[in-house]
C-alpha cells in the first residue's frame, strides 16, 4: 500500500515507539492520527510532526474500553477519513513471577489485578481496535492494513506470564485476522521487537543494561527507528500478511 494521503492510526502514538513510528510514516506521506491516554504528550507529539511537514491529529483513548475506542474511532473518521491503517501499539507492563517462595513457603504470588490489567491493555485494546478499524476499511470499501506489535517475549519470559502470554494472543490473533480479512483486501501482519531503547530501559541500572545487551548478538539494544523501518515494511508490501517480522538483533529467550 502506498502511504501518499492514506490515514494511519498508532495507539499510543504520543511517545517512544509510537512517535517513531508516526515520523516513519509520516515522512512518507501518510495522514496520522495519534491515540493515547495522555493528552498531554499527544499534543506535543502532534506538535513535533507538524515541525517535521506531517499532518497528524491527537486523540485520547483508553483500549481497553469499548466505548472510548468506538468513539476514537468515529472521530478519526469525521475529522480525517475512514483509516486505511493501523498500528495496534499501546502496550504496558506490570512484571512479577506466578510465585515467589522460600524454604518451602510461598511469600508472594502474581497478583489477579497485574495479570488483568496487562492483558486488558495488551490484548484486549488490540481486539477492540483491530475490529473497528476492520469495520472502518471494509465500510470505506478500501483496502486495509493491520500491523499488531508482538514482542520476543511472546515465546516466554521469566516474570512476565502477563505480558508473555497477551502478546503471544497477538500473534495469534494477527494469523487469524490475516485469514478472516483477506477477502476484503485487508492484511495483517506483526513486528515483534527484542530489547529497544526506550524510557523503560534507560530507567533501568547500568549493571542489568550492560547484562540485558550483552545477550544481543549484535552487542546493542535496538532503535526506535529499527521497528518503526519494520512497521512500515508491513505497511507497504503487499504481498506481506499473517506472518510476524522478528526484529532483535538475533536474540532469541
Amino acid at each position: 500500500m502506498k502511504l501518499d494521503n492514506t490515514v494511519i492510526a498508532i495507539t499510543g502514538g504520543a511517545r517512544g515507539l509510537g512517535l517513531a513510528m508516526a515520523k516513519r510514516l509520516g515522512s512518507q506521506g501518510a495522514r496520522l492520527a495519534l491515540l493515547d491516554m495522555d493528552g498531554d504528550s499527544l499534543d506535543d507529539a502532534v506538535s513535533d510532526l507538524h515541525a517535521d511537514g506531517i499532518e497528524a491529529r491527537g486523540f485520547m483513548v483508553n483500549v481497553a474500553d469499548e466505548a472510548s475506542v468506538k468513539q476514537a474511532f468515529g472521530d478519526i473518521a469525521t475529522s480525517l477519513a475512514p483509516i486505511h491503517g493501523l498500528v495496534n501499539n499501546a502496550g504496558i507492563v506490570k512484571d512479577g513471577l506466578l510465585v515467589k517462595a522460600k524454604d518451602g513457603k510461598v511469600e508472594k504470588t502474581l497478583p489477579l489485578d497485574k495479570w488483568q490489567q496487562v492483558i486488558d491493555v495488551n490484548l484486549t485494546g488490540v481486539f477492540l481496535c483491530g475490529r473497528e478499524a476492520s469495520v472502518q476499511m471494509i465500510e470505506a470499501g478500501h483496502r486495509g492494513v493491520i500491523v499488531n506489535i508482538s514482542s520476543i517475549s511472546r515465546a516466554g519470559n521469566m516474570g512476565q506470564s502477563n505480558y508473555a502470554a497477551a502478546k503471544a494472543g497477538v500473534v495469534a490473533l494477527t494469523t487469524t485476522w490475516a485469514s478472516e480479512l483477506a477477502r476484503y483486501g485487508i492484511r495483517v501482519g506483526a513486528v515483534a521487537p527484542g530489547f529497544i531503547e526506550t524510557e523503560m530501559t534507560a530507567s533501568m541500572r547500568q549493571d542489568m543494561l550492560d547484562k540485558l545487551t550483552a545477550g544481543v548478538p549484535l552487542g546493542r539494544l535496538g532503535d526506535p527507528q529499527d521497528i518503526a523501518e519494520s512497521v512500515a515494511f508491513v505497511m507497504t508490501n503487499d504481498y506481506f500478511t499473517g506472518r510476524v517480522i522478528e526484529c532483535d538483533g538475533g536474540l532469541r529467550l
